[in-house]
This record gives C-alpha cells, structure tokens and sequence, in this order.
C-alpha cells in the first residue's frame, strides 16, 4: 500500500500520511508522494477544499526520517532508490511536500490524532483550520537535535500565535498538549479521538459547499493581506474581492437565496 494515499470524497480530497509504524514521518518516499497529491489537490477543479491526516492513532505525522531523510541531505548517505535520486535532482520537493513554499489554492483542514512535531508541526501551520484530538501533542524538537526547523516555522510560527509564546515552542523544542494548542490559537478545535476526521471532513465539506470562486479570493486575499498595513490591505482586498461580483456564482448565490434554495455553483 502506498506511503501517501489520495481519496477524493466528492469535491474534497483527503490525504493520509500511510507510514503508521514509522509514527508516519517523512522519508523520500512519502516526500515525494506527498509533494505530488498537493500538486493534484492545486490542479484540480473539481477539488475544492481538502484534508490531511495521519494513519493510524499515534501520529499526525513525526516530521522528517532521521535515519533517511535527513541523512540524504546533509550527505550522510548516497542515493539508493528512486526517492532518493528524485529529491537530490529536485531538493525543493520537500518544500513541497511540507507546503514551505507551495501553495495548493484551496482550503486545507488538518485532521491531528497524537504527535504532530517537526515536519508535522510546519506542516500544520501551513494548512487553513485545524482539529485535533484530546490528547495530540506539538512542537518543534529540531534544536534538541542541532537541527534548525527550515520548513517555515520561524516565520509562520510568531504570525499565527503570540510571540513569546511562539519563542517558547521554538526555543525549547517541548511539547505541548491539545489544550494548550487550543488556548493559543493553535487548533481550531479539540474533540475525541474518533471524532477527529469526522469533524474535519464535515468542515472541509461545509467549506466544499461554497462558492469555490469566492473562498479562494477570500482565502488569497486573508493570507496576502495579512503582514500588509490596514490602508495597504484594504486596498489589496479590493483587488481580489471585485472581480468576485463579476461571476456567474454570484449571480446564482443571491437568485438562490431568494427562491429558497441550495446554491448551484460552476467555479466561474
């Protein structure tokens, strides 16, 4: 069975880290595996909305293979497989995979059972909202290694929560539970465990629903805007809403709405 599998639930897609024994880190493999379904989540229009999640009840996902990812790139070890030889040819599919410097277009909804650190960790923050079970557990362990978090967690990290707090998690490489994630904004929501995919594909299903032209304007415009000053963002909203009026959805979403009905949205 492949490391990375790829439903497509209707109109969302579901990603599942598949290496459960291996607490579902990422080796070669799953990076490249990884790297592809986001490039098949961006690329298809039919896809609106999507979840990520972890096989299995111990793991979101561990962050890098010690022993086989990171090897790789420091020099450790020579390519042995074609997982190998694909990331040393294209170094950036690791960024891909972990969404440092990808971004599908199209709401992302995590779906976190037990420990999501490192890796697991940058990649959640690259994902829109996020659900996790009672008793998940986050952080970024790099520097109790002498490693640095090169996925985006330094930048993102003290954008999405607060500053010390973010510094804290950062610096000491110690773990936090689901409360605490929820208490600092980190998680959208805690629930039991076999409660969490459910929850997360009821929302990426609510998200699905909507008219696909203006969620990603709205989703565009909420991460382009959000470092910009308030007369600068303003401005930069407009640019992305306007043209979202111009839209057959548009048009259907308020002639629905007065003839009682569900919306019938095309995407344009």
């Amino acid at each position: 069975m492949s490391v990375v599998l790829f439903e497509r639930r209707g109109s969302v897609a579901l990603i599942t880290l598949n290496r459960p024994e291996a607490r579902n880190a990422v080796n070669p493999e799953v990076a490249v595996r990884l790297a592809r379904a986001w490039e098949e989540v961006k690329g298809d229009p039919q896809i609106r909305a999507a979840v990520v999640t972890g096989a299995g009840d111990k793991s979101f996902c561990a962050g890098a293979d010690l022993a086989r990812l990171i090897p790789l790139f420091t020099g450790a070890r020579a390519p042995e497989d074609e997982w190998d030889e694909a990331l040393r040819k294209d170094p950036a599919i690791s960024d891909r995979a972990l969404l440092r410097e990808f971004d599908p277009e199209k709401p992302i909804i995590a779906a976190v059972t037990g420990f999501c650190i490192a890796g697991g960790m940058e990649m959640l923050q690259a994902t829109d909202i996020r659900v996790a079970a009672e008793d998940s557990k986050f952080g970024l362990q790099e520097p109790k290694w002498g490693l640095f978090p090169i996925s985006g967690s330094t930048v993102r990290l003290p954008r999405q929560i607060p500053y010390a707090v973010a510094m804290e998690i950062l610096l000491t490489g110690d773990l936090i539970d689901a409360g605490r994630a929820y208490d600092i904004g980190l998680v959208n929501r805690v629930v039991p465990r076999g409660d969490v995919l459910a929850t997360a594909l009821g929302i990426a299903q609510t998200v699905a629903e909507n008219g696909p032209v203006a969620v990603r304007a709205i989703r565009r415009s909420a991460r382009a805007c959000l470092d910009l000053a308030e007369k600068d963002a303003l401005a930069l909203e407009r640019e992305f809403g306007m043209p979202v009026f111009q839209t057959e959805d548009a048009r259907e979403g308020p002639r629905a709405f007065k003839e009682k009905r569900k919306p019938k949205f095309v995407g344009k």
